[in-house]
């Protein structure tokens, strides 16, 4: 009956944030009229309920397409399909059940962030999501291997396709299993060439028994949250998991930092 409550909710959201399309000035205008307190606030609306990960589906995806819409991001981010490049190109891959392939809750703030700070620095950011399907199964195997292979095939093509730019990998919940997963599989020379990686919500958590192999531990920000269950493994969604759009703006500096050295 809560969950039913919850996806009755999210759709009124979904509805009243509905209406026409909005251009990426629209939306970026939209963006900045939005604080961290009010992004909050929807989210604590939105995943009212705590809940088991095979069985929030529906709720993370009905809920965060009216987010992503309230807050005026897009799902989905294919620059290095469309033959863009940036001075720092970011790789990331999105939780389990999200939206697009870069999803709503971490990866659109975290590129936000990364825009600005970059901009005021004269510089340019490239954002491409990794395609991959998210499932419960996939964060049950330890991230979804095919999204693995794909992220790993995605860093070597922005290296190739981008050769001065500054390469960051990042994932958010399964997408950080994806992360862990397409360093093993990625050579040395290449994970040493690695501007940066970003993991929000973990499920490795932050424990140095469970390095990113090939990254130097200075080049790698992990951040969990006091309470998140998938930090520690679990499968049980409660609000911690949902807020890391908090950490947005140290994410970005930290990037920015990595890229200038």
């Amino acid at each position: 009956m809560k969950l039913l409550s919850l996806v009755a909710l999210s759709l009124s959201f979904l509805s009243a944030a509905t209406g026409a399309p909005l251009s990426e000035g629209g939306r970026l205008a939209k963006r900045q009229n939005r604080g961290v307190n009010e992004l909050l606030s929807y989210i604590s609306q939105l995943f009212t309920v705590d809940i088991l990960m095979k069985d929030s589906a529906l709720m993370i995806g009905v809920g965060e397409k009216a987010f992503a819409l309230m807050a005026g991001y897009s799902t989905s981010e294919d620059d290095l399909e469309e033959g863009r490049c940036g001075d720092v190109v970011v790789i990331f891959a999105r939780g389990t059940t999200e939206p697009g392939n870069v999803g709503a809750l971490a990866g659109p703030p975290l590129f936000d962030a990364l825009r600005q700070s970059m901009g005021v620095a004269g510089k340019t950011v490239a954002v491409q999501g990794v395609e991959y399907p998210a499932s419960f199964t996939g964060y049950l195997q330890g991230g979804d291997k095919a999204g693995s292979r794909q992220m790993a095939a995605l860093v070597t093509r922005a290296f190739q396709q981008c050769p001065s730019s500054k390469i960051v990998m990042s994932g958010y919940s399964q997408g950080g299993q994806v992360v862990h997963n397409a360093a093993k599989l990625l050579p040395a020379a290449t994970m040493a060439n690695v501007s940066s990686v970003i993991i929000f919500g973990d499920p490795l958590g932050t424990d140095s028994k469970y390095p990113v192999q090939g990254a130097s531990p200075n080049k790698v920000l992990v951040t969990c949250h006091l309470g998140d269950n998938i930090c520690v493994n679990g499968d049980l969604i409660l609000l911690p998991h949902l807020t890391y759009l908090e950490d947005a703006n140290t994410a970005a500096a930290f990037i920015l930092a990595r890229a200038e050295t």
